[in-house]
Parts: structure tokens; sequence; C-alpha cells
């Protein structure tokens, strides 16, 4: 199957950064509104973040599970109108006091006790029942370990998984029978979240298909060791007998950080994956593909060669370079992912062996204007050097706001993105960039919402390797105006998009 994408524009924005007055975005009506204001721009796509239920630091990639969704997500109007709770209920509590910024502590405080109540009242009966007991079914594989984790979890209080007793973190049997039987009012709730969650993914996917948009999600290449995958399939990682990391994910220092980036994440065994015929990673592409028609494979490289951490290091500069699966696991991917397109993240330190399993694989791959004027006309992230087969934005969620790229340079550094845009002045060139993306051959141009309003980097998404202040950004109602949108569409136009 050909994995090339149809030639068009979008917009990456996370699900949480949509405006709604509980104090995240939420899969209702403000997700579908955008679905129709990005269609009447001429986009073909909306890019969102992971959508797993986020632990501490509130990445969506370190989340609690590689399948199940984030319950913040949960849009509570739409409980209302089901009847499992009233107006008055949902806004009695606090969801913070900037509109523009998720307050996830208010999140963990108060978001709970609402879907609660609203459990309380949730009694499936006919046609609801069926389908309560059809998603029981087919999340089989995942959804009885998610659910008996997150009430674990909430039992002992939000501790990590390493911190847990040992009775229950090792899996033994007569202690787990005994949690079911304890937390069973909670597993059910747990239970309930996943549903809702996936049924308002449903209706709103529906929308976003009726308007013509492809959803592209992201399919972080790591599990989080707090995680229910490592806790229900400590075998597939490299884990000591006492299922401790013996070494831990990470990137060794580069231009941007001289002691690496420590990620913490326990490395895949990759030799028992194989053996198993890749069945977790399988698993995982077909969740993907029920959900987006295209996923960005994280960290593609790291499927090339990974870059391993000795567990209890400080930084990442003690690490070393390991082979990893390459083409085989690939190709097990490819096999579940239908007709869902795969984007290669193969942003990083320059591998021919990437480029050439890039080129077997026919995957697209990322091209970043942010990256693309220093080092000459030979820089690969230049326009000019594009081929079809990519994806340009002009930043990731892990960059700096265009704007802010912008103003943190001096004349001298933009020198040549000056001469090669025609421009004289830092806004013009933030603008020339985006039609120069719109322009080139690639087929598919993403910028984030945030590039589009020219933000600097207050609205920044995240500041690898700093903890706090991230993924916190949100859209503020009417942000975005029809002149916006008319930009866009024009540029759409112009350009064959």
């Amino acid at each position: 199957m050909s994995q090339r994408l149809q030639r068009g524009a979008g917009i990456l924005l996370p699900i949480f950064s949509l405006p709604s007055p509980y104090g995240i975005g939420t899969l209702g009506k403000e997700a579908r509104e955008f679905a129709v204001s990005l269609k009447k721009a001429g986009q073909k796509y909306w890019q969102v973040l992971p959508t797993g239920p986020t632990g501490y630091g509130d990445s969506p990639y370190q989340s609690f599970s590689a399948f199940a969704g984030n319950p913040y997500l949960i849009d509570l109007p739409e409980l209302i109108k089901e009847g499992l709770l009233r107006e008055e209920e949902a806004a009695s509590k606090s969801w913070g006091e900037r509109l523009e910024a998720v307050d996830y502590g208010r999140m963990y405080q108060n978001r709970r006790d609402v879907l609660y109540l609203a459990f309380t009242r949730f009694f499936p009966k006919g046609e609801q029942a069926v389908s309560y007991e059809r998603f029981q079914f087919e999340n089989r594989d995942w959804l009885p370990d998610y659910c008996l984790f997150a009430a674990l979890k909430h039992a002992l209080k939000g501790a990590p998984l390493g911190e847990w007793p040992e009775d229950l973190r090792l899996r033994r049997p007569e202690a787990l029978q005994e949690a079911k039987r304890r937390l069973q009012s909670e597993i059910c709730f747990q239970e309930f979240c996943q549903f809702q969650f996936f049924r308002q993914w449903e209706a709103f996917r529906k929308v976003v298909r009726e308007q013509g948009i492809d959803l592209i999600g992201d399919l972080p290449i790591y599990a989080s060791m707090d995680s229910a995958d490592v806790w229900a399939h400590p075998e597939l990682f490299q884990l000591d007998e006492r299922r401790r990391p013996v070494a831990v994910a990470g990137v060794p220092p580069d231009a941007f950080t001289e002691l690496g980036q420590l990620w913490g994440n326990p490395l895949y065994d990759w030799e028992q994956m194989e053996r198993d015929h890749f069945t977790w990673w399988r698993s995982r592409m077909q969740s993907c593909a029920r959900l987006f028609d295209a996923v960005r494979l994280d960290h593609f490289i790291g499927i090339v060669r990974y870059y391993g951490v000795p567990a209890g290091a400080e930084d990442a500069r003690g690490g070393d370079y390991f082979p990893g699966p390459g083409r085989k696991l690939l190709e097990a991917i490819s096999e579940e992912a239908g007709e869902t397109k795969i984007i290669a993240e193969d942003l990083g330190v320059f591998l021919p062996e990437v480029k050439a399993l890039l080129s077997e694989m026919g995957y697209p791959n990322m091209k970043v204007l942010e990256f693309g004027f220093d080092g000459g006309p030979d820089n690969e992230h230049a326009p000019h050097n594009y081929s079809r087969n990519c994806v340009v934005y002009g930043g990731t969620h892990d960059n700096e706001t265009m704007a802010g790229y912008l103003d943190g340079r001096s004349d001298r550094e933009l020198s040549y993105a000056y001469d090669y845009f025609g421009v004289s002045d830092r806004k013009a060139l933030q603008k020339a960039m985006i039609r120069a993306a719109y322009a080139s051959v690639a087929d598919v141009a993403i910028f984030q919402m945030q590039d589009i309003l020219g933000l600097g980097n207050k609205a920044r998404m995240n500041f690898p390797g700093h903890m706090g202040g991230n993924w916190q950004w949100r859209l503020l109602p009417g942000q975005v105006t029809e002149a916006v949108w008319e930009e866009l569409r024009n540029f759409a136009w112009l350009y064959g998009r």
C-alpha cells in the first residue's frame, strides 16, 4: 500500500488545547466546531498529540497506558445531555483561573469527582448496554489490566509503579485477586471513563470525517515506566528480576542539550518482542488505526538504533547505542495499519541506515522550517531541497514557536533567511515561511496553531528536559479570526492544497 499522503495543509493542535469552559479542551462542541473551521479554511489535516492518560509532568508522551484514553478529554456537556450530570454540578468545581492554560493541578483535584458522580448514575440499558458489552469485548486485551492498574494507583494515592507494595508490583496472583475484590467499584469507574472517552471519540471523528479532514495521531516510541503496559507485560522490557529497569531511554548530548536528554523510559527487549511476533506493537498499531487516518511514528531513528543509559544515571552522557529491530518491526506495524498512513519522525542525527529504511518502507518523513536556515543551501530542511513524500512543519511541539525562534536570533543569524525569502523583518519572515511551506513540493504542510497566530514563546508547548509549565497552552474563544482562516484558505487555493 502506498504511504503517500494527499497534497494538502493542516494544523497541529492537541485536543487539550481547544477552548472550553471546563479547564481543558475536550471531544465536545469546540472540537467539532474546529473541524468545521478547518474545512472552511481549505485545510485537509488536523494533527493532535497523544491522547492517553497523563502522569507526572503532564506529558502525553509519558502515559499510564499505550491504549487508554485520557479521561480529562471527556466532554462534560455531553454527559449533561445524557442525564449523567447537571450543569451546576459541572460548574461547581474550579478549573483554573487562566483560560489560556490548562491547570493540571485543578484537573487532578476536581475532574475525577465530577466524572465519578456521572458514573454513579450510569446504568446502561438496551442498545447502550449492548454497546458497552461490545466495548469490553473488543478491548479485552488491555482494558482489564489498565482499569486494575488505574484503580490501584488511585488507592495508593498516585504512587508510581516502582513504589507499589511488592506483591502488587510483581503481580502475585493472590494479591491481584484481593485487589480486584476490594476495588471492584473503582475498576468499574475506570472502565466507565474509557467507554465514555472512546464513545465520544467516535462521534468526534465522524464529524471530522464529514468535513473531509484527516486526523493525524502520534505514536510515542516508548512506554512509560509508570504504566499498565510495563506492569502487565514486564517480559517485553529490559527489567531485572525485581522488575526494575536495567537501562533507560534518552538521547546523547547535542547542540541543544550538553547533558543529553534522559527520558527514563524502560527499553524494550527487542529479541523477546520478535519471538512474540511483535504482538504488543501490532495491537498498538491496530488501536491507532481505529482512531486516526495517519500516525506519526515518534523517534523513528530509535527503531534503527536506540540509545540506552544505565539505570540510575544522573544524565544521558554515559549511554551507548544499540541496534534496533529495524524493518522487522515496521513490516509488522504496516500489516496492522490497514488504510492508516504512517509518517516517520526522523529528526535528529543523520544516519544513512535511516534514510535507506525510509526509502524501503515508503514512509513520508519530516522537515522543519526552523532548522532550515543555517549551514547554507545544502540544508535538507530548506524548502528547495524537499521531495514530495514529506511533511513540512514550521516547528514541532518540542520547538520554540516560530515567532519565539525568530525573536531570539540576531539579524546576522537571520541574514540567510532574509535573503532566501526576500524580506527584511521578522514579522514578514514568518509569513513568508508559511507561504513557502504551502508553495513547496512537500505533500503536506502543517503548522502549530500558535505559529499561525504569530505567538511568542509564552505559547510554547514543550521545553524538553524542563519540568513544569509544559503541555498547557490553550486557544482562547474567538482567538482565530475570520481573517486568519481566510489567509490560510487563500494559501491552500494558490498552491493546490
